[in-house]
């Protein structure tokens, strides 16, 4: 679903808490447990981030900085901060994720002429938009394939895979945070961990080839009716 369409976290994280896990530790579990999945979405679309290596390495430190920004935050807030704001997060991933493509539209991604191609303002921008991941991380790569397609002026499946590496970079950060916090379910995470390597590497190798719509409609109406759920619980 990352892979493919976005909104993975929509389907994993409440799973996590439904099985009785903490809401701080369900988000941090899921941010760990789904790091080998933007790893094998990110291999499987390398080819297309050979061009430019010395932007996505700038581009990674600066996701890497405001995940590692976004991790300090939730442990900081705390439970009862985090818990108040899940369902607003979430529904910020559904607006987010049924939203992808009229943001591509309107923002012409992957079809505009010009790009603001300034690298200090991408990594400003591309810092900003990794703070929400480091949060909480649902939509956190429709957010980044938005703010791509403002900064350059290539085709979609460049920004596509470029968006899946910073991903992955953003998670792996605020995992190695999380790991040592202590609030890492680990017995999950060998469940989830593989199933997301395997997921993320098929998925990587379906862009383009499987229509998202059906599986983006299906996550937002659940993650609709999820988010107004705790709401008034």
């Amino acid at each position: 679903m990352n892979a493919i369409a976005g909104g993975g976290t929509l389907i994993s994280f409440p799973t996590l808490v439904a099985i009785g896990a903490p809401r701080v530790a369900a988000n941090v579990t899921n941010t760990v447990a789904l790091c080998p999945g933007y790893f094998g979405g990110t291999y499987a679309q390398r080819k297309d981030l050979a061009d430019d290596p010395a932007r996505l390495r700038r581009l990674a430190v600066a996701g890497g900085l405001g995940g590692l920004t976004g991790s300090i935050l939730l442990l900081v807030t705390g439970e009862a901060v985090f818990t108040q704001l899940v369902p607003y997060l979430i529904l910020l991933a559904c607006a987010l994720l049924g939203g992808q493509v009229w943001i591509r539209k309107v923002l012409r991604i992957g079809k505009r002429e010009h790009g603001v191609e300034s690298p200090v303002t991408a990594m400003i921008v591309t810092y900003a938009a990794s703070i929400y991941g480091g949060y909480f991380g649902a939509g956190l790569g429709i957010m980044l394939l938005a703010v791509l397609g403002l900064l350059y002026s290539e085709p979609l499946p460049k920004l596509n895979a470029l968006k899946q590496a910073l991903s992955f970079v953003v998670n792996v950060v605020a995992a190695l945070f999380f790991v040592f916090t202590g609030k890492v379910l680990w017995t999950l995470v060998m469940v989830m961990a593989p199933a997301s390597l395997l997921g993320g590497s098929i998925g990587g190798r379906l862009v383009g080839k499987i229509k998202p719509v059906v599986l983006r409609s299906v996550v937002v109406a659940y993650g609709t009716v999820l988010a107004i759920w705790y709401l008034v619980r």
